[in-house]
Parts: C-alpha cells; sequence; structure tokens
C-alpha cells in the first residue's frame, strides 16, 4: 500500500526522494509527502502534496536542498485524502518527521491523552499520535525515543524517522509492514519495497517485524524492539532497475500481459525432471517420507492469489488425489479453524507481504502447523515465516493488477501438484503427460496474445455493459472468477462471477441482452453440460462470448484458445479475459495502472 523512502549519503536528496516514490506510484496512494535536512542544517524542511507524485515535485522549491530525507506516499486509512493528511507528520517544534505505513489501533486512545496534555494536532492521522510520542521522550538518543514511543504503540508499522538534532541518522521500524534497507556506498537507503532501491544497490537488508535499524551515510546496524543486537547480513535482489521500465509499452499493465510467456519459462527452468517424469522443487523440503503423510492441503490467499489457489487446489486433487481446497486467508484467520497436523497449508502472496495472509502463517505456525509459501519476492516475509516453498520467479509486477504473477502461481501450483502426484500415485506416463503439457504453455500463451487486435474489438462492443456475469464449471470457475475479478479491478464495469451449474439456481433471472454473459467452455467432460448452459442463456436472449477450445455455436463470439492437458487448460483460459480486461479499461479511459481505491500490497487489515 503506502511507500516510505529514505536516503542519508553526500548525494542532494530531494530527486533521489522523489524517484523512488515514482518507482512506489504502483502500490496506490492519494498523497505524497517528503522532507529533508542535512547535518549543517538547523532544522527541516517540507513539502507535502494531496494527489500524485507529480503533484508533489511540481510544489517542490528550487533551492530545497540537502543529504538527508524521507519521503511517503499515503493510501488514506485515518481522514480523507489531503495536504494536511499527507505523511511526513511533524511534531509541534518542527524536529521530529515520521512516516508510516501500517495502522495504529489505539490511535484514538492515545490522541485523546496527548490532547488532553496540551498537543494540538493537526492531522486526522493515526501517525501524527507517533510524532508526538518520539517528541516527548526525553532519551538521550533518537533509537530510545523510537523505541519508548513504540511501547505504546497498538498495531502495524513500518516507520522511517528523522529528526533534526540527529541529522546524522535515520531510524526505521517494522511490525508488519514491509521495511527494507539498501546498502551503497558511503550512502545508505531505506524504502518499503526494493522497486525504490534497485537502481541505486541491489544489496538489501530486509527488516523482521519486531526489528529496528539505525542508516547513517556509511553504516549500518539492526537490533530489535527491545534494543537487543541483530545480525543482518545483505542479501542481492535478483531483479534489474530496467524490470520496472515500461518497455516500450503503453501501460505496466500491458508489457506484463505480452511478458508472461518468458516469465513461465522462469517458472520452469531447472525444474523439471525427465528421468522420473517429475519435478524438483528444491525449497520444498519435503522428503517423499513426510509428502506420503500428507491427508489434506488448506491453501489461503487473497483476492488473484485465492483464486490461483483455487485453480490449484483443484490440480492437487486430481493429480495427488489428496483433498485440497482453498479459502479467503481473510477469513480464515479470524473464524478458529481446526488446524490438523496431517494438513499441509499453503499461503500464496505475490508480493509475500500481504497482512492477511502473513497474520494466518503467524497463527498457524503458532499452531504448531508446517506451512510452505508460494510467493514472488524472494525474501519478503510471508517467504521467511513459511517453513518451506516456491518462488514462482515472475519478474516484477508494477501494475496493481496482477496478470504474470497470478499465471506464473498456477503453475507453480502445477509444478507442487505433480510433485505431490509422482510420490503417491499418478503414473510415469501421467507424469510424462503433464511435463509435455507443461513446456507447451509459453508457446501457447504466445499464440494466444497474437488474437490481441480480435480481443480489442470485442472488448471495446463490452465496455458499454453496465454489468457482466461470468461463468465456468468445476476447472472453469476459478477462471471465471479471476475473469470477473479482472475486469472490476481495472474497467469499474461491475461483474459477478457464477458456476454455470447454479444458473438454475437463481442467477437465471437475471439473464437479458443488456447482461453480457463471458461462459468458460474447455474441451473437457463437461463440454456438453457447458454447452446446455449456453442453451438456457440464448433462450433468454442473452449475449454469450465464449472462451473455448472450439467455435461454440450459440456464443455470439468466441475466444479460441490453444488446447493443452485437461488440468493444465486453466491456466491458459484467463490470459484472453486479462486483454479483454485491459482494452474494455482502455475503451473507457481508466487509469489501467492504478486503479481507484486499490493498492498493490496490502498491508494492513
Amino acid at each position: 500500500m503506502c511507500g516510505i523512502v529514505g536516503y542519508i549519503g553526500k548525494r542532494d536528496v530531494a530527486p533521489l526522494l522523489l524517484e523512488g516514490l515514482q518507482r512506489l506510484e504502483y502500490r496506490g496512494y492519494d498523497s505524497a509527502g517528503v522532507v529533508i535536512t542535512s547535518p549543517k542544517a538547523t532544522g527541516l524542511k517540507m513539502v507535502k502534496a494531496k494527489g500524485r507524485v507529480r503533484d508533489l515535485e511540481a510544489r517542490v522549491p528550487k533551492r530545497f536542498t540537502g543529504t538527508t530525507g524521507i519521503a511517503h506516499t499515503r493510501w488514506a486509512t485515518h481522514g480523507a485524502p489531503s495536504d494536511e493528511n499527507a505523511h511526513p507528520h511533524l511534531d509541534a517544534d518542527n524536529k521530529v518527521a515520521v512516516v508510516h505505513n501500517g495502522i495504529i489501533d489505539n490511535a484514538s486512545e492515545l490522541r485523546a491523552k496527548l490532547i488532553a496534555d496540551g498537543v494540538e494536532f493537526l492531522s486526522e492521522t493515526d501517525t501524527e499520535v507517533l510524532t508526538h510520542l518520539i517528541a516527548r521522550s526525553d532519551a538521550e538518543k533518537l533509537e530510545d525515543r523510537v523505541r519508548e514511543a513504540l511501547r505504546h504503540i497498538e498495531g502495524t508499522y513500518g516507520i522511517a524517522v528523522l529528526h533534526a538534532d540527529f541529522n546524522d541518522r535515520i531510524v526505521v521500524a517494522r511490525n508488519g509492514s514491509p521495511v527494507v534497507l539498501g546498502i551503497g556506498e558511503k550512502e545508505m537507503f531505506v524504502a518499503s519495497d526494493v522497486a525504490a532501491l534497485v537502481s541505486h544497490t541491489r544489496q538489501v537488508v530486509t527488516l523482521d517485524d519486531g526489528e529496528m535499524a539505525t542508516i547513517k551515510a556509511d553504516d549500518y546496524r539492526t537490533y530489535t524492539t527491545e534494543g537487543s543486537r541483530t545480525t543482518a547480513s545483505p542479501t542481492t535482489v535478483e531483479w534489474e532497475a530496467e524490470s520496472y521500465d515500461m518497455g516500450g509499452h503503453d501501460t505496466y499493465m500491458h508489457k506484463e500481459i505480452f511478458e508472461q510467456a518468458d516469465a513461465v519459462d522462469r517458472v520452469l527452468r531447472g525444474r523439471i525432471d525427465d528421468r522420473f517424469s517429475t519435478v524438483h522443487l528444491g525449497g520444498l523440503n519435503l522428503d517423499a517420507h513426510d509428502a506420503r503423510k500428507v491427508r489434506r492441503v488448506k491453501i489461503l490467499g487473497c483476492g488473484t492469489s485465492y483464486h490461483a489457489g483455487m485453480i490449484g487446489a483443484q490440480m492437487i486433487e486430481e493429480l495427488a488425489r489428496i483433498p485440497a481446497d482453498a479459502e479467503p486467508a481473510s477469513e480464515f484467520r479470524y473464524r478458529n479453524a481446526v488446524v490438523d497436523p496431517d494438513t499441509l497449508y499453503v499461503a500464496v502472496s505475490q508480493s509475500g507481504e500481504t497482512y492477511d495472509v502473513l497474520a494466518a502463517v503467524q497463527e498457524l505456525k503458532r499452531k504448531g502447523a508446517r506451512v510452505f509459501g508460494i510467493v514472488n519476492v524472494v525474501g519478503s516475509a510471508i517467504a521467511r515465516e513459511a517453513d518451506a516453498g516456491v518462488y514462482v520467479h515472475a519478474g516484477p509486477e508494477v501494475c496493481v493488477v496482477s496478470t504474470k504473477c497470478f499465471t506464473n502461481t498456477t503453475v507453480a501450483f502445477a509444478l507442487l501438484a505433480l510433485h505431490l502426484g509422482r510420490i503417491r500415485d499418478l503414473s510415469v506416463s501421467d507424469g510424462k503427460r503433464i511435463i509435455a503439457g507443461l513446456r507447451q504453455l509459453p508457446a501457447q500463451i504466445e499464440q494466444m496474445l497474437e488474437r490481441e487486435d480480435e480481443i480489442k474489438k470485442l472488448a471495446q462492443e463490452f465496455a458499454e455493459a453496465k454489468s457482466m456475469l461470468f461463468i465456468g464449471r468445476v476447472r472453469g470457475y476459478p477462471v471465471a472468477r479471476e475473469a470477473s475479478l479482472k475486469l472490476k479491478e481495472v474497467s469499474y464495469i461491475h461483474a459477478e462471477a457464477y458456476p454455470a451449474s447454479e444458473l438454475k439456481h437463481g442467477p437465471l433471472a437475471l439473464i437479458e441482452p443488456a447482461l453480457p454473459t463471458v461462459a468458460i467452455v474447455p474441451d473437457d467432460d463437461l463440454l456438453e453440460k457447458n454447452r446446455a448452459a449456453l442453451e438456457e442463456i440464448k433462450a433468454r436472449s442473452g449475449k454469450i462470448l465464449a472462451v473455448a477450445h472450439q467455435e461454440q455455436e450459440k456464443a455470439d463470439h468466441t475466444i479460441v484458445v490453444p488446447k493443452n492437458e485437461n488440468e493444465l487448460d486453466p491456466i491458459l483460459m484467463g490470459i484472453p479475459l486479462q486483454l479483454l480486461a485491459y482494452h474494455t479499461a482502455l475503451a473507457l479511459g481508466r487509469d489501467i495502472d492504478k486503479p481507484r481505491n486499490l493498492a498493490k500490497s496490502v498491508t494492513v487489515e
């Protein structure tokens, strides 16, 4: 969600901070701000603005120089988007500046106490509470002042603190919201996401929950919120700065849709074992003996990751014959679920920082469960918390709406299903069949993307719709769910997904010419059942777009998708519907990479 950037060194800081904020625009925000100082300065200089980073940049005066600073993009939680509510927040003496991601749960109680003590608040935010708590501490060191303030805080935070009296350092802390240090040559960086750092350094340190750090121009140290020193060694970020550029495309979403063939090739590379018709998943740490003890698989994710988990659960049941299901992590963590020692729990998150998923993982670990992670970001919180897991190697995904990471996650589930299946009862011939299908995927994705012009024309027609219905049966239903979500997210057209088998149990009442239906119709053993659903819609003058392996007579339009193995078909059938959502949004003039009200990595509840 919100973005943090900080720098300390010898360079002019304002351009670096603004560049870092621009790199983090994909996370979703409604205001931005920057505060700077330098060793020779006598105070802090700050500029804030409601709106985009470009609006902030327009307000920055020409003589706005310094060598140390912190900056922020805010996504409103406490208080409406405004200049006053934008971060950073200063204390009454303009000495302490704080930027904060997360939510302070007891902010109202703390605010009331501070107001009773005579503190005047300038914003409606929870973050300003923390600023005043730090300012009121009389501890000798800035680190101790921050630590004292955090003892009063309940909730989640990733913070960076600047103090005019300690302008040789920035103090940062993490609890539930990511904080990453960037190690440079006689300069240091801090950010909430490596995207803000990779154009300057690829050596990073990721803080754990309950950990703090002090960065100076030539040094850093990490320690717990209780004061004990910790050992944090830098790791190398695998993504280059160029990975975050548009590469000649008009939007990141378009670029990322067209990167999917290469991305799928990456997730497969080095993992297929032809000798035994299986796969190697080095990070899984699950030998054959333990794998055979698994009696159930429970997959937890949110949004797109949940839909990928639905597809994954079906593949695990079909290939490994292990009962499997997917559930929104945001629901699971609140329902006091029974945790079974024979169940393998799989946490799915593109960023690896999704708060609801992370909280579910922590609760499962507390109860002794075995948890695997399927994530895209190396070193992310879920990757570190999980017992083992699989990286999906999709590369950076900048657009708020997920496309290539969804596809790679479903492929990663296919690998996991094949791995578990071959350990159990899946035959060699079936293993070879699935491997052959996996190897076909990149070329078939390319083949599908060549149909863009055709899909663009359809999108212009469907852009006039006020609402759309997406249907699918068994393997097709998760595809319908994800396609419905994509359309909602990026075009703002209301869309609903429903099992095709449930049409007669209520949704058929909605069918009319003004409500288009997108039907997922794979060539499998349910083909005739799906065609019967098309008949029902057509009999009521419904307009139908079919996504199928062959032309559908009852559909007004059919997008023909290359056929793969039945188990793998859902991976391909979602690709044209990503393009449909994209071009529908384009026709409507939407802000495609930054849809309203949404953020890329949801690190608050």
